[in-house]
């Protein structure tokens, strides 16, 4: 079983291990994440993902988590055709970390890791993960910097969520679907914003979520929830078959 999303083989970066290491870009896509209906995704991305997936939360253990759906079903991501292209404008910073990921390194600090069985990872051509001084070459740095700012934002995200919950915002929301045939599919545990209690919020409260500019991420979120029809769309054109969710 996969202990991380999507890495196959992770371990933690090492500089002699992999001071040979390239990126072929050139035959890289997103079939890694073809079989993936939803990832997290931070506070800061919400208006982006907004304008193209649903943005829901989920319990995940004692936490609750955001999510953009990218499928109505388990193992399908609409977003990732045959070709593994991503048919989209934005992707989420989850999807474009790959390979790289920070991990827990079992002493309560964070490692660098990649995924080796990543295809686009060879010895002979492509950009270098290091110099020849052995030293971090500049893809390298960049994806050790945004993995870093990830990991920023998504401390700040989770704060937001326990400012939610601690508010008593999040109520249960179950998507249904069916298709013209009658077959009919669920999507249970998903958390949404009931706007019925935010608009009943304290006035020191609801300034709170506005000062922080976190008002604006509720907003974001209550308005992508009308692309659950956009994914039963893709759905339908895939399946060659109308369907309705509610």
């Amino acid at each position: 079983m996969k202990q991380l999303l999507f890495y196959e083989e992770p371990v933690a970066l090492n500089k002699e291990r992999h001071r040979a290491f390239k990126i072929d870009s050139s035959g890289a896509n997103f079939s890694f994440a073809k079989k993936t209906n939803s990832v997290i995704i931070t506070g800061m991305e919400f208006v982006h993902i907004a304008k193209e997936y649903p943005v829901v939360f989920a319990k995940a253990g004692d936490r609750v988590i955001p999510l953009a759906l990218l499928g109505l079903r388990n193992d399908e991501n609409l977003f990732v055709n045959d070709t593994g292209r991503w048919d989209a404008r934005y992707v989420p910073a989850f999807v474009r970390r790959y390979p790289f990921v920070l991990a827990d390194s079992g002493d309560g600090n964070l490692a660098v890791c990649i995924d080796e069985g990543f295809a686009g990872f060879n010895t002979e051509r492509g950009v270098p993960l290091f110099d020849e001084a052995g030293e971090q070459a500049p893809l390298l740095e960049n994806a050790i910097r945004f993995l870093k700012e990830y990991q920023g934002q998504n401390q700040r995200t989770e704060l937001f969520v326990n400012r939610l919950q601690d508010m008593d915002l999040l109520t249960e929301l179950t998507a249904r679907a069916e298709l013209a045939g009658g077959v009919k599919f669920s999507m249970g545990g998903l958390l949404v914003v009931d706007e019925k209690k935010l608009m009943e919020l304290p006035q020191e409260k609801a300034l709170e979520l506005f000062r922080s500019g976190e008002l604006g991420w509720i907003y974001a979120h209550l308005l992508s929830l009308s692309n659950m029809s956009r994914l039963a769309e893709i759905l339908g054109k895939l399946g060659g078959e109308s369907v309705r969710v509610n």
